[in-house]
Parts: structure tokens; sequence; C-alpha cells
């Protein structure tokens, strides 16, 4: 767990090793609202999200939503509750259908070449089936916005062509897109897109009248950033293999 602000942050546990209950999943932000109102004010956002699949979970991740946005319960708002998902489309139709929280996607790539290399869930709810859903079960939610998050990986998903996909593919969702610098550790060899090229990115997205937004990192003189949770070296999954066209990228 972790706080940011006021925004706090339930992170599943490095490994798995069992699902959170309801219980323990709420009982993460009552704990977190007694130990830090006095030195950080009232917490008004919670993110699911971290080092785990919350949809994986969706069962318990939604009794615990609805009783953190519950008159007799937290009384979070709803648009303050985000649930953060790699994409498992099933789950993803039924929580839009069951709650009012918000939904975060991680996106990070703008063809399926990449996002199978970068997010294998892909090989399993590709980008049309996820982009397709979205935009068909939004039509039924009013004034509702999902949230997309996109980790810029230099050489990798950070071109301009990418931007003009990025673009196309939006195109009909109501919808939010992040940018988010990425945060380099020993389990990974990406590296982060620059400063100048994030913004150049961004202008692009915005010139075509796409909402979007460069989020900060924060975190990462502790390891504690997104994609860096948990101790170095503690547990080490496998490399990624790397698709042959993008080697030279991340060599240089």
């Amino acid at each position: 767990m972790n706080v940011s602000g006021k925004r706090l942050l339930v992170w599943l546990p490095m490994g798995l090793k069992r699902n959170l209950s309801a219980a323990e999943i709420v009982e993460q932000a009552v704990f977190a609202r007694r130990l830090l109102s006095h030195e950080v004010g009232n917490i008004t956002n919670v993110v699911f999200m971290g080092m785990g699949e919350p949809l994986h979970n969706i069962e318990n991740v939604l009794k615990a939503a609805d009783i953190m946005v519950d008159e007799q319960g937290l009384q979070f708002s709803p648009r303050k509750v985000t649930v953060s998902t790699s994409g498992l489309v099933p789950q993803l139709k039924r929580f839009l259908k069951e709650s009012n929280c918000a939904l975060a996607v991680s996106l990070n790539a703008t063809t399926d070449e990449v996002r199978n290399w970068v997010m294998p869930i892909n090989r399993k709810y590709n980008l049309e089936l996820l982009l397709g859903t979205l935009r068909e079960e939004l039509r039924l939610k009013r004034h509702y916005k999902v949230l997309f998050e996109y980790v810029m990986l230099a050489g990798v998903n950070d071109s301009v062509e990418d931007a003009k996909r990025l673009i196309n593919l939006v195109q009909g969702i109501p919808c939010k897109v992040n940018l988010i610098s990425f945060n380099p550790h020993c389990g990974s060899n990406f590296k982060p897109t620059t400063d100048e090229k994030m913004i150049e990115f961004r202008n692009i997205l915005a010139k075509a009248k796409v909402v979007v937004f460069v989020r900060p990192s924060r975190g990462d003189d502790q390891m504690a950033a997104c994609g860096q949770l948990g101790k170095p070296g503690e547990i080490q999954a496998p490399l990624l293999k790397v698709p042959l066209k993008f080697r030279s990228s991340l060599s240089a």
C-alpha cells in the first residue's frame, strides 16, 4: 500500500499467494485514513492496481468498491474510486455493468504486435476486441469516461506514428489518456522516453482534441513508482523476448 498526496493506492503482494477478501481490501483504506489523516488530510482517491490484476479478483473488488462508495460505508465518490486493468474483456464488461466506479485500462501500445510483446494478455484479448468492447459498453453509461494509461517506452511505442494511431484507436470512446514515464528497474530492458518526446506526443494528441495528461513519476527513488513495486531482486520474472525490429532501440 502506498499513499501519494491524498490518493490511496492498494497494491497487491509480489507473487500470488491468494486473492484478498473484500474486507481486507476495505481495511487498507480504513487503516490508511486513520494512520495518515493527520499528515495528508482526508484521503479522497482510491486506486486498485499494482502487483496483480484486480479483475482477476472481480467478486471481491466489486464488493469492496461498493462499500467504499456507499453512504453507510466509506463515502468515497464513485468518480474517485478507480479500478485499473490490463484488459480482461469479460470481467471488464461485468465491471462496467455493475459498478459506477472509474475504470483505467493499461493500453501501452498502438499495434497488436507491440502489445502482444509488452502485454501478453493482448494475445487473448487484442486491441480490436478490447477497444470495441469499451466503445459498445460505454454507449450505455452517461457522463462516463474511461482512463487509458499509456506507459511510454523509448523506441517502442513513442513515435509520431504511434501518436497518430492512438488518436484513431480511441475514436468513439469517451476517454482521457494518461501518458506515463517508464520507471527503469533491473527486471526490464525498457528505457524511458525523453521529456521532450513525451511533450511532442502529448501535443499531437491534444491537437486532435484527445483529453491527455502527462503524469509525473513519484516514488522512483524508493523503488515505489509505477512498475517498480517490491524489493529489487526479490522475485525476478523472466525478461520478455525482444522482437528483432526493436532490439536496436533497446540496446542503444
